[in-house]
Formats: structure tokens, sequence, C-alpha cells
């Protein structure tokens, strides 16, 4: 069956293609009503729109704007149409426009249908126009562009001018006075023209219109030139007079009468100008006031109310408001209508393809398919195929994206003022190309390209049409069906689709055209005509994907290719993508200890170094197919195993490198002509941007496939890795070159870092860090580390730490610095080590823990810190040391390590001195035994301190060994005697030695002289403490004698002391005043001779005896004075009575008085001792001269004392 006897109307019958407002023959508006399609969406927008225009007929409204939206060749513009035609029931022939609905049950709902015929009974006015084509040239500028071409299209709909307002002016004002078709019949009378067809040449008439005015009397010839003149200036009507106007026309006609705008691609006409949005908005909200129903204003768009308001900085809240209804007319919709006008077919070619389909379905989903990632529609069943025969589903959507994107970018605005290519005639169109093939054949997407090439611009269609006259493309010189032109008029409807990519798979099923196709072959073919078409440079290859190129574009590439870009400059910017981009890991992260060990490796492709100064122990050396060097198998593992390198073969395919320089043109080229050349293709200019981006993403996307295809040599071997991503595949053979060059990182088996110094350091004995089994941790390491050091010291030189890190950090080892300097401090803790900074020596004594750990720890002694091996203490000396400390300190030393020795010894020494320098104070007190032992054990402990370095201090204690016993021996008792009993015992013999020595004068006693002997034998002695238990017994014998005599001595000295008080006693009693002094003299008396019982020295004792008899003398003086004092008081008491008493009797003149005065004279007693006249204890009398001679001496000093008014009272 051929295709054309498969419809039920002729495919070839006459359908209007181009949708144009404002054009409609009698015979096109009938075969558009009869038609007509009214699908499921329609019956809703159909409902919608009738119910809102009811509520201006039934009553009032303000929304009286319906806004439709829909993609280009959706049907908008021909749904306006009809509405037109509805609204203002239009006639034709003898049937109106709502008969057509009616007879054909076009609407299902009743309710719509009455709503419909209640506006087909409306009187309305519908004026359908397309706004751009009835724009002025420069409308657009003007920010009353829309209210201008209202005014005009209502000017035109009452057949007034609508070119010129001011001659519409005069046309209404003549037809309101009734006087305007004798003014047309007087005007053609006169200039011979009618007046229709000379008013748009007023320039050339005015005369004429003057005289023809005049003439009628409607106003004379200067008012009519004067009007002539105003009628040639510009228009000024506000959009408030224009509502009026309509309002006033609407008033005048009377019974419900209504206005009905509707406009044609506003959205398209507004764009994105905020001051044609703004008209609109005012035109619509002071039509709705002034109306209120009786005017609308409908309006088609192809983008939505919402999209097209959002403009910046404005409000249009009340455009939304107006525009109430909102119709959208989606694919569907043009889908159901192409379905049903032009697809419907026969019963018996429906059931036909149905069958075909079922034998064929498989082969048909193997043929038909797309790998962009974006669905689109194929044959969902049999009834779906024989719905859509001859063509696929997919074409529904793909050439509405198809028509929007001319629109843009193809048309030069052509639709904007002919109307809209539908699809409608698009399909026929497409579908009468195949109409006399047979079943089987299918629309290829390049059929349509014929249908629109009439609406696209010479850059477009020039390219097509050349193509033909090239032999490269075209070697036969066919008029059409070129394979070549074929894909390349297909790649010409795709170039602007964002929903299919133009790669090989989906241009080999877009030029599918018979259901028997082998698509492998087509392929082929397709890959072939592609490579004809891009080395002729009308179609550019962007990674896998192929763009047709426009005139602009072909010349813009022209200049790209001649952009001069070096092979080293790709391999550059290819190693950047591939070591910033591509492999995530900058460094190789060493799997043991949770990542501790990480390795900067060297980044190289081909022989360029991807950055300066890599010096590292291991590389990646990258090997692109423009590498000039040899890339045999044996070369390559050649320069594996002896550069120490990874090595990436990639794959012999160098469409990555050409992706890349590619890039690099574009952005060289748009970077010198940014401003110049360009400035012409703005579009083109961008396009090459994003062409510029998709190229580095090609580029990075066929790099990493090469890389996860690529040959990996690793130390002169093929590496077989298990990892299938790019940067674990590099990483794992990184891993095993690691393993390799750095073999001895194994010594590390645990971890250390800082906290591990900082507790060793801490630890005043041996680290306790072992591993299973008691071993040193890290031992082959600090093995290493030592010999390292050690052989420096034999060749007299010191190491640095810097050198250690710069020795161990790098290949064999790869020790990070913690494992550095940790294994530094575990060898200077341990002894094997010296230490010095800036040339002082450092040990753990004269450092502190934190300053340790500094020193081994913080860069800034990185350089000052020298070590050499140290130089070990003999065993002997050691063995001396530690003997000496158990003999002197009595503990053994736990520790191994010389330092720690050393520095317990020194502080167990300064202890035993802070302990000596007490006894020291004790003997200032008193002589107690061992005072020489004690200091000499200073001097010799004080010694020790000095000494800083091991070496010396285990030499020095090991010579000095004999010393430090005998100050272990010696000082031993003195110990035991401080802190026992025997202080106590030998302090009392001191004592009372030291009150026999004060006394001994008064002593005459042999038996406690010979105690007093032995005692002094013992305390003498230097090393006493063996005969310290005797002088318990010694003191109490000396007690025994020194107590008698003491007893014998203190009883005259007791009576006297008695005696001295009755004298006191004996006087005081004679005294008036005895009771307020004799308490306190007895008192003092008292205490003389407590003192003197107490006393237990013999010496001391007769001292209170002088004290009584000087305290008695000192008493008798002071009743003396207070005797005398009372004296002297009576006798001037006595004198003033005399006087007194004279002085009352008269008896006595005051000069006789004077003459003889009174006197009155009081004698002081002084008291003085027998013993203070004697100036003697004793007299030693042998003779009387003797007896003379004392006398005599006594009387002088008595005489001496004597006084004339003194009383001496001598006391024996």
């Amino acid at each position: 069956m051929l295709i054309k006897d498969m419809f039920r109307k002729k495919i070839d019958r006459e359908i209007q293609g181009v949708i144009i407002v404002g054009q409609g023959e009698d015979t096109n508006v009938s075969q558009e009503l009869e038609e007509y399609v009214v699908t499921r969406e329609l019956q809703k927008h159909f409902a919608d729109f009738f119910s809102a225009y009811k509520k201006g007929i039934v009553g009032q409204t303000p929304k009286m704007g319906v806004w439709i939206s829909g993609f280009f060749g959706s049907g908008k513009s021909h749904f306006l149409k009809i509405l037109s035609y509805l609204l203002e029931n239009k006639r034709i022939e003898n049937k109106h426009a709502l008969d057509f609905f009616v007879e054909d049950e076009k609407i299902v709902d009743t309710m719509v249908l009455a709503d419909m015929k209640l506006a087909a009974e409306t009187p309305t006015d519908a004026i359908l126009f397309n706004i751009d084509s009835k724009s002025d040239t420069n409308g657009k500028q003007d920010k009353d562009a829309i209210v201008k071409v209202f005014l005009k299209v209502f000017n035109e709909m009452q057949e007034f001018c609508g070119s010129m307002p001011y001659l519409a002016d005069l046309e209404r004002r003549l037809t309101e006075e009734g006087r305007f078709e004798e003014f047309k019949h007087t005007f053609e009378e006169e200039y011979g023209d009618a007046w229709e067809d000379s008013r748009q040449d007023f320039d050339f008439i005015q005369d004429t219109v003057v005289a023809v005015l005049a003439d009628m009397g409607f106003m004379s010839e200067d008012a009519a030139r004067n009007w002539c003149e105003k009628a040639t200036t510009e228009y000024q009507i506000s959009i408030e007079d224009f509502a009026r106007r309509v309002h006033t026309y609407i008033e005048q006609k009377g019974k419900n009468h209504h206005v009905v705008f509707l406009v044609d691609e506003i959205g398209q006409y507004i764009g994105d100008d905020s001051k044609l949005m703004l008209n609109l908005q005012t035109v619509t909200e002071e039509l709705g006031k002034e109306c209120k129903g009786k005017a609308w204003v409908i309006v088609t768009s192809q983008q939505d109310i919402d999209s097209i308001t959002k403009v910046k900085g404005n409000d249009f809240s009340k455009i939304q408001g107006r525009f109430d209804t909102r119709l959208s007319l989606s694919s569907a919709n043009v889908d159901a209508v192409i379905k049903k006008r032009i697809l419907d077919k026969t019963d018996v070619a429906a059931q036909s393809l149905r069958l075909l389909y079922g034998q064929k379905a498989t082969i048909i989903k193997n043929l038909i398919m797309f790998n962009d990632g974006v669905e689109k529609k194929l044959y969902a069943n049999a009834e779906d195929f024989e719905e859509v025969y001859p063509f696929v589903p997919y074409q529904f959507n793909l050439l509405a994206s198809v028509l929007t994107s001319i629109r843009t970018h193809g048309a030069s605005g052509k639709h904007l003022s002919e109307g809209e290519r539908s699809m409608l005639a698009l399909f026929k169109e497409s579908a009468m190309s195949l109409m006399n093939e047979e079943t089987g054949a299918i629309v290829p997407f390049h059929c349509f390209y014929d249908a629109l090439e009439n609406f696209l611009d010479h850059s477009h269609r020039g390219v097509i049409i050349r193509a033909y006259d090239n032999n490269q493309i075209n070697p036969e010189h066919k008029e059409s069906d070129v394979f070549a032109i074929n894909v390349l008029k297909t790649l010409f409807m795709i170039k602007y689709i964002q929903t299919c990519e133009a790669n090989v798979d989906n241009i080999t099923s877009l030029m599918v055209n018979h259901i028997d196709n082998d698509r492998v072959e087509l392929k082929e073919q397709v890959e072939a005509a592609l490579k004809v078409l891009v080395r002729q440079m009308l179609v550019q290859k962007n990674g896998s994907v192929y763009i047709f190129l426009t005139d602009e574009e072909q010349e813009i590439n022209n200049e790209i290719e001649k952009e001069n870009i070096e092979m080293p400059e790709v391999i550059t910017k290819i190693s950047e993508m591939i070591f910033e981009d591509i492999l995530s890991e900058k460094k190789y992260r060493y799997p043991a200890f949770g990542g501790r060990y990480t390795f900067s490796f060297n980044q190289i492709v081909d022989d360029r170094p991807y950055k300066a100064n890599q010096s590292y122990d291991v590389g990646l050396r990258v090997l692109t197919p423009w590498y000039e060097g040899g890339t045999d198998d044996a070369t390559l593992r050649m320069m594996s195993g002896q550069g120490k390198e990874v090595l990436v073969l990639l794959p012999n395919d160098d469409e990555f490198l050409r992706e890349m320089q590619a890039y690099m043109k574009i952005e060289s080229f748009l970077r010198k002509n940014t401003n110049a050349h360009l400035s012409r293709y703005e579009s083109i200019k961008e396009a090459k941007r994003t062409e510029m981006r998709k190229r580095n993403e090609n580029a990075k996307l066929y790099l990493t496939e090469a890389l996860k295809e690529a040959t990996i040599y690793v130390n002169g071997d093929i590496a077989r890795l298990n990892a299938r991503d790019v940067s674990a595949r590099i990483q794992e053979a990184i891993g095993r070159l690691v393993q390799i060059v750095y073999h001895k990182l194994s010594y590390i088996d645990t971890p250390m870092g800082e906290p591990e110094i900082r507790k060793m350091f801490h630890t005043s004995n041996q680290l306790s860090l072992s591993l299973e089994g008691g071993t040193e941790p890290n031992i082959h390491a600090l093995e290493d580390v030592l010999g390292f050091i050690a052989m420096n010291s034999k060749n007299y030189m010191k190491t640095s730490m810097k050198t250690i890190k710069d020795r161990f950090t790098k290949a064999p080892y790869g020790f990070v610095e913690d494992d550095v300097n940790w294994l530094v401090a575990r060898l200077f803790k341990r002894g094997d080590l010296s230490f010095t900074v800036n040339g002082a020596s450092v040990t753990l004594l004269n450092k502190s823990e934190e300053e340790l750990v500094n020193i081994v720890t913080k860069k800034q002694y990185v350089d000052k810190l020298l070590m050499e091996v140290r130089v070990r203490v003999a065993d002997r000396d050691k063995k001396a040391v530690r003997d000496v400390m158990k003999e002197l300190f009595h503990v053994s030393s736990a520790a191994d390590d010389e330092d720690t020795v050393m520095k317990n010894f020194q502080n167990y020494a300064q202890k035993m001195i802070y302990e000596m320098e007490r006894l020291e104070g004790e003997y200032q007190r008193y002589d107690y035994p061992g005072k020489k032992t004690v200091n000499d054990g200073i001097r010799l402990l004080r010694s020790v301190l000095q000494y800083t370095a091991p070496l010396e201090f285990f030499q020095y204690v090991s010579k000095q060994r004999e010393s430090f016993y005998d100050l272990a021996e010696d000082y031993e008792p003195i110990k035991a005697f401080f802190a026992g009993e025997q202080k106590q015992i030998f302090q009392r013999a001191l004592d009372m030695l030291e009150i026999y020595e004060d006394s001994k004068t008064y002593i005459v006693d042999a038996e406690l002289e010979e105690i007093v002997a032995q005692m002094k034998t013992i305390v003498r002695k230097p090393i006493p403490y063996g005969d310290i238990p005797k002088l318990p017994e010694l003191r109490e014998k000396y007690m025994d004698a020194y107590t008698k005599i003491l007893d014998a001595e203190s009883a005259p000295v007791l009576d006297s002391i008695d005696q001295d008080r009755e004298r006191v006693l004996e006087v005081i009693n004679t005294k008036p005043y005895r009771d307020s002094k004799r308490e306190r003299y007895l008192e003092q008396f008292s205490e003389i001779r407590q003192g003197a019982e107490k006393c237990n020295n013999v010496s001391s004792l007769r001292s209170f005896a002088d004290k009584a008899d000087a305290l008695k003398i000192r008493l008798l003086n002071e009743m003396d004075q207070l005797d005398l004092d009372e004296a002297k008081k009576k006798a001037e008491e006595e004198r003033r009575k005399q006087e007194q008493k004279a002085k009352e009797t008269g008896e006595l003149r005051a000069d006789r008085v004077a003459e003889n005065p009174m006197t009155y004279k009081v004698r002081k007693t002084k008291n003085v001792s027998m013993k203070s006249m004697t100036h003697t204890a004793s007299w030693r009398l042998e003779s009387k001269e003797d007896v003379d001679k004392y006398l005599d001496a006594l009387r002088e000093s008595l005489l001496a004392e004597m006084d004339e008014d003194t009383i001496l009272n001598v006391e024996i």
C-alpha cells in the first residue's frame, strides 16, 4: 500500500500552512472552522474562556484579559483566530462560525456550548491583529507604542484612517454629525478618486480637503487650513482618553455591545522592554476601569505571563490581575491535532500498520534509539505506531523545539509579521514527500527542513545551498536527496536543541527512512558523510558532537584555525589537567599507621616537568601519543627500572590532545579579538565560549578514558593493577614503587611522636617501651641512625639534626620528622648520644624536660643541635658509683643510662648536704661529737655536684670512693647520735660540766672532782659514742655530791635573806604606811628567796644574799625618804598655822615678822651596810694593830658618810 492511500483525507489537499492573523478569505475560514480539531486540552480552554467572557455579558468584571501561551508552532495564533470568528459569530456563506462547532459536535460540554452561544449572540467587534505588523517601523522605541497600535486598529475597525489619527478624528466627528458620506462624495467629485484610496497621501491632498470642508460649511477655510497643518504633526493621546473613546463607542452602539482586541505575539513584541510592558498594563487597566468587562484584551505569547512580567525593578501585579484567564497550549495538543487532521488512517491501513508493527517491533526498537540521556518518545505499541506513521513520536517534541530555536536564531523575525509556520503544515508537507512510497518508509527528520527552508535567513540556507555545488560533498551533482547534505540539514535542525545531542548514534536515528534500514550500514554512511562535512569545514566536531556551522561561524573557525598553538603549550595544559583535575591525590599515602606517611612525586608529561624544581625520590611520567621518545616495551621497561618512575603509556589516540589544542586556539582567538573582530558576532562569540568549555570537558573526558586504558610500568615491569578508577590505579602503581624505593620504611614498627618523646623525658628511670617479646621499638631504625652518627664521629665530625632529617626522610627510609625526632631523643636518653647547642653541652641534668623536648622537636634548633656518639663510662667506674650509692645513700640505682645515674647520685648528695647543714646549727650551740666529719662530708659531697659530664663524674667518684666509704662509715653514728637519746645525754653532761666550771672556786670536794674528771674524759673524745652510756651513772653520782655541797652552801644564804627581811619588817611595822607597803616588800624578799632555793650553782647562790642585803638598804632608804617627806609636810603646815594665827591676833607687825622669821629643820636618815663601810667581806685580825687599823678605817668611812642634817643608820 502506498502511503498516500492510507489517510482518510487526501494528504495533498490544500491546508493553510501559515496562520496569518488578519488574513481570512471565506474559503480559508470555512476550511479552518470545518477542520479545526478541538482536543481535550482545547475543550478545557474553551470552557475557561467563555466562562470568564460570560461575566462581562451578564454583568460587570474587571478581569477582562486573556493570556494565551504556547511554543512556536503550537497553534496559539490559530486558536486566537478561531476565537475571533466565534466572538463576532462570523458568517461564511450561509453558516455562522458557531454552527461549525454545533454541527460537528466539536464541544462536548453543553454548558460550554451555551456560553459560546451567549457570546455569539452578543454584538461584538473582534479586532484581530499582529501587533508587530501593525506597529510603525520605530514604534517599539516609543513608550506609548502599544496604545498607539490599539488606537490604530480601533480606528480601522470603524473604517476610519488607521495610519493618521488626526484624519480618524475628523472622520469620527463627521460621522457623529452625519456628514461623513457627504464629505466622501464631495471629495470624490473634487479630487476624482475615492476618499479611502486617497487619504493615505494626505500631504498631497491637503488643498482639496480644505476646499471640501469649506464648501461643506463644516469649518472655515482658515480653520480647515490650520487643522490640516496640525494633522501633519505627531499625534498624542493619553491611555485614559483612548479608554474613554472605546467606552463612548460601546455606549453609542448599545445592546450590550462588546469590543475585543485579539493581539497576536504580544510577548515577542514586548520582549524584555519594561516600558512596553508598563504601557500594556496601563492600557488593560484603563479599559477595565472604563468599560467594566465590555472591552476585552486577548493576547498570545510564547511565554506565560509570570515569565514575561519578571522585569527588574517594576511591579506588574496589576496586569497579572487583569489577565486572570490564562490558557497554555502544550505539545500534546499539537500531537492530537496532527493525528486527527492529517494522519487519520483508513480502517484497512490502520489494521495493516498494526500488524506490521507486531512483526517489526523489535527491529524498530533497535533501529531508532538515542544515547544522550534525554528521554525521547518512541513507538509505545502497535496503536501508537498506526496513529503516528509515517512519523516517529519523538519528532513532535523535537520539531517544536526546532521551531522555537528557528524563531530565535534562524528566521530573521519573518514569522512575526507573516504568522507562524504551523506544525500542522510541516507534518503535512513532510508526509507528502513520501506519499508515493510503499508501506515501511519513515519520514527522516531532515524532511522537515524543506518545509521550513523559505523561513530561514541566508546565513543558514546559504550553507546548504552551496553544499550542493561542493564536489566533495555532492560529487554526482544531484539536485536533491544527497545523503551528506541530508545529514547537514539534520545537523542544522538540531543545532540549537539542548535535548538532542548531535552525536553519531543520534544522527543515525534521525536519518532512518525505512523500518528495514540496516543500522550498522546507515551509521557507517553517517560517519563517512560527517568526515566529508568536517573536512569541508561546514561542520565542526566538538568531542563526540557534530555542529552545523553558519557562514559567520565558518569565517570565525577559519580565523581560529590560524591561531598558532605549539605542542609544548598543549602538553603543559594537559599536565595541568592530569595533576590538578583528574588525579585527586597529590601525594601517595602509605597505608600503614593510618596514612602517617605521604610521599610527593615528580610530575612529568612526556619530557616536560609539570612544575619546576621537582626533586623527589619517586616520579610519575605520563607518555602521550605526541611523545617523541621510544615507546617500545623494552625501552619503557628500562626507563621505569632506572629512573624510579611510574611510566603511564597512554593509548595511541590523540583525540584529547586535539580537543585541548582546539580549546586553546579558541581561547587565544577570543582573548585577541574581544572588542574588534567579534563585535559583529556577539552570539557566535558566546557560542565559542560555550564550545571552548565543551572542548575542555571533552579533553578531560578522553584523557580520563586514556588513563584508564593506559599501560603502566613499575620497576622494569608492566604492573598488573587491581583498581579500576584512574586515581586509584595511579596510586596503586606509585604505592608499589614506594615499597621498592623506600624499602627501609618498614624499620618503623611503632609510630612515635612528640607525646612519646615528652613521656620518655618525663620518666626518671629506663623507658619501658617495647614490642611483643620485650624488644626495643624501631630497633633497626635506631641502629641505622646511631651508625650514621658514629661514622661521622669517627671522622671527628658532629652531626646536626638537619643532616639527620635530610638523610632519613629520603629514600631508602622515608621517615617523617616525628620518627627522626623520636629516634634521636631515644638514643640521647639511652646514653648513646651527646648533645651540644651553640657549643654548650646539653644533658638530662642541665635542661628541663620541656627544654629537651623543644631542642629535639622545634625547627629553631634543627641547625643548632649537634650530636656525636657518646664515650661510654667504664664498667668499673659504674660499679664504683653504684657501690658508693649503696654504702652512702643506702639505695640501688634502677636506671641504666649514665645521665640518670649521675642525676640520681647528685640528688641524693644534695639531700645529704641539706641534712648535714642542719647539723651545723647544732654544733654552734654545743660541742657535739663528729663536727669535723660533717664539715669534711659537706665539702666532699659538694665536689660531686660540680660535675655535669657523666664521664668525668663517674671517674671522680670512682677515684674518691674510699673517701665516700669513710664518710659513710663515720657519718652513720653521727646520724644515730642526733636521732636518738645520745644527744640529750651528752647535752646534759655538758651542762653539768659548765655549772661545775662556774662554781669550782667555791667547791672543795675530792669525790666530786673525780666524777667530773671522768665525765670530761668522755665528752672530749672524738668518737665518744661507745662511752656515752656511762654518762647517766656519772651524772647521778655528780648530782648526789653536788647537791650535798649546794645544800651546805645555801643554808647561810637563806638565813641572811631571812634576817634582812625581818629587819625591814621590823622597821615597816613602826610606820604609819605599813599597810600599803608591807605586802610589796615581802613579795620582793620572797622572790629572792625562791631564786636561792632553786639555784643549782654555788657561785650564783651567794649572789642572792647580796641581793637581799641590797634590797634591805633600798627599802630602808625608801622608808626614810617617806618619813622625811612627811616631816617636811608637817613643818610647812605648822609654819602656815603660826602665820595665820599672827595675822588673826595682830600681835606681830609685818616688819617684825620679817625680822624674826621662823625656821624648821628636818633631818634625813641614811642607811648603809656594814659591808659597804668595811669594803671587805671579812677581817683578818692577828694583832692589836690589826684591830686598830680596821677600826680606824671604819671610823673614816662612817665620818665620811655623816652630815649635819643626816642620821646614819648602819646595818650589820
